[in-house]
Formats: C-alpha cells, sequence, structure tokens
C-alpha cells in the first residue's frame, strides 16, 4: 500500500494527470496511471495520502530509537533509517498488501523471529527490524545488495537464487530506492 501512496505522489510530478483506484471483491486495492478499461476504478486524489508520502529523509522523529538499536546490534544507522524510509515512510502504523507492518515493515514470522511483541510500537519494530538487518548481514556476509532483497523478496529467495538478487523487479526497484536514500543519508549536502 505504501509503495502505491508513494506512486500517487509521484504520477502528478511526472506529468500524469490521473490516477485511478478501486477495491475489488477481497478489499485489495488496486491504482494505475493509466486509463482503465472493465474495472470500476475511479480518479483518487488525495491530500492526506500525499502529505504521507511528502515526508522528508530528513525526518527525525525515530533518530534517537534508531541509534540506540544500530549501535546495540552493530548496523549502521543511516542504513536502518534508509530502509524505514523506503518502508514505511516513517510510518508506525503501516501494513503493506501483504502483512508487513510497522516502521521496518516486518512480516508476522519475521517479527516472531526477532522476538517482536508489538510491530506497531516504534521501539519495537525499530529493535526488530535492526536486528533483522544484523541476521541478514551475518547471512550474506555484508553484502549490502543481497542484505537488502532478502530484507524484500526474503532470505530463502536469495539463497535459491545461487545467492544472488532474484529477478524481481519490485526487489530490484527496492534495493535502487533504499541505496539511494543510504547514499542521501550519508552525503547530505549533495545535491
Amino acid at each position: 500500500m505504501l509503495l502505491c501512496c508513494f506512486m500517487l505522489f509521484l504520477y502528478p510530478c511526472l506529468g500524469h494527470t490521473a490516477v485511478y483506484g478501486y477495491v475489488d471483491e477481497n478489499g485489495t486495492y488496486h491504482f494505475t496511471n493509466m486509463i482503465p478499461v472493465g474495472k470500476k476504478f475511479r480518479v483518487v486524489i488525495s491530500d492526506a495520502i500525499k502529505s504521507i508520502v511528502a515526508k522528508s529523509i530528513e525526518n527525525t522523529s525515530y533518530d534517537d530509537l534508531i541509534s540506540q538499536h544500530a549501535a546495540t546490534n552493530g548496523v549502521d544507522p543511516l542504513l536502518v533509517k534508509a530502509v524505514m524510509k523506503a518502508e514505511s515512510n516513517f510510518n508506525p502504523r503501516a501494513v503493506s498488501h501483504k502483512g508487513a507492518q510497522g516502521l521496518m515493515q516486518l512480516m508476522p514470522d519475521t517479527a516472531r523471529l526477532m522476538q517482536v511483541d508489538d510491530p506497531f510500537d516504534p521501539e519495537d519494530n525499530i529493535k526488530g527490524g535492526t536486528k533483522y538487518l544484523r541476521y541478514l548481514d551475518e547471512i550474506f556476509a555484508g553484502n549490502l545488495e543481497l542484505m537488502l532483497a532478502a530484507y524484500n523478496a526474503g532470505p530463502k529467495r536469495v539463497i535459491d537464487n545461487n545467492m544472488n538478487v532474484p529477478p524481481y523487479e519490485e526487489t530490484k526497484s527496492y534495493i535502487q530506492r533504499v541505496k539511494t536514500y543510504y547514499h542521501k543519508l550519508k552525503n547530505p549536502h549533495e545535491s
């Protein structure tokens, strides 16, 4: 859902005139920037969504928690923040269409593995997400692309793909997005 919201914000900037959406019989949201045919799409206009997505990467709301848990787990706090920006855009109540929850968008099984009791509690979620990044760092020997691929698609998919980034456009785009945020956080004065 967050990706859809992100796209809703960007499409007007890219010269598209409208974004269309509808909810199917299972309650799943569908969005497109193309004029739809044969579906019950409607034009989606929401200043609330735009304001959520427009939050800057310089958001400092969770910096203390990020620093604390990054230090505990030996993970770069800027990487944690870049992942959080890409995953939830700093929304602690975010829920993806696949069921990932909270700031670091932890899947329920991952949250249990990382001993997260409340994925919507910012501290618990950041603790679990940072611990998970450390876990992935150990599995993939510090290879950032593989860590991010595993964070997005799951470690099994990376391992099953002969320790390579799986051939999913969503995963490739996710890796690039996190790396872009990470670079901006490390080099804040670059334009």
